[in-house]
């Protein structure tokens, strides 16, 4: 089952929710290519935090 913005690893209950959005995507991904789960968990955090240097969030600042 893919993780969700409901239901997600606890080790990205820290990410801002921006860079999580982006983590769970990557993270599917590479369980769908066979990748075993914590390993997928731990790559996906990293480049997620890597590609949110590169796009900031359009919703940060925005009240």
């Amino acid at each position: 089952m893919p993780w969700t913005m409901q239901r997600y690893p606890v080790s990205m209950r820290h990410l801002p929710e921006f860079t999580r959005l982006k983590a769970i995507e990557i993270a599917n991904a590479l369980l769908g290519e066979g990748m075993e789960e914590g390993r997928a968990i731990r790559i996906a955090i990293a480049k997620a935090k890597e590609w949110a240097r590169r796009h900031p969030d359009p919703l940060a600042g925005a009240d």
